[in-house]
């Protein structure tokens, strides 16, 4: 926010709020879609990645499969689960999504390409 309160010439000492700071800057994005986005880039970075690579050496740290008794309650979620919401937010399986994040270029146009349908869909829906 620091920055963008420099492009626009305002001071913390203003006491303007960060929503006044970005409408008037005309950016639509909100935290969670920004999180989804980086989330989903950084699991095209982890599919790209060599088999002798750290993440696919265990299946521990990838796919979150542990030995032993789960604790009582809910289970944890899991980064992977994450990942299946936002490919399922963006209508394709986790498949297809680890087949497309292998060339980089489309995955990356295939991410941004789902923030920019889901602000769009945001900004025509009614507020309730």
């Amino acid at each position: 926010m620091s920055v963008l309160r420099k492009i626009c010439g305002v001071m913390r000492r203003d006491c303007r709020r960060n929503l006044d700071t970005l409408k008037e800057l005309d950016i639509h994005k909100d935290i969670v879609q920004v999180l989804q986005t980086r989330r989903l880039m950084y699991f095209g970075h982890v599919t790209r990645m060599g088999s002798d690579r750290y993440p696919h050496l265990h299946d521990l740290l990838l796919h979150g499969y542990t030995h032993g008794h789960r604790p009582k309650g809910r289970p944890r979620k899991k980064w992977l689960d994450n990942i299946r919401d936002d490919c399922k937010a963006m209508g394709i399986t986790s498949y297809e999504a680890s087949k497309l994040a292998a060339n980089s270029t489309r995955w990356r146009n295939t991410v941004r390409h789902m923030g920019c349908q889901r602000t769009l869909i945001m900004s025509l829906s009614p507020r309730q």
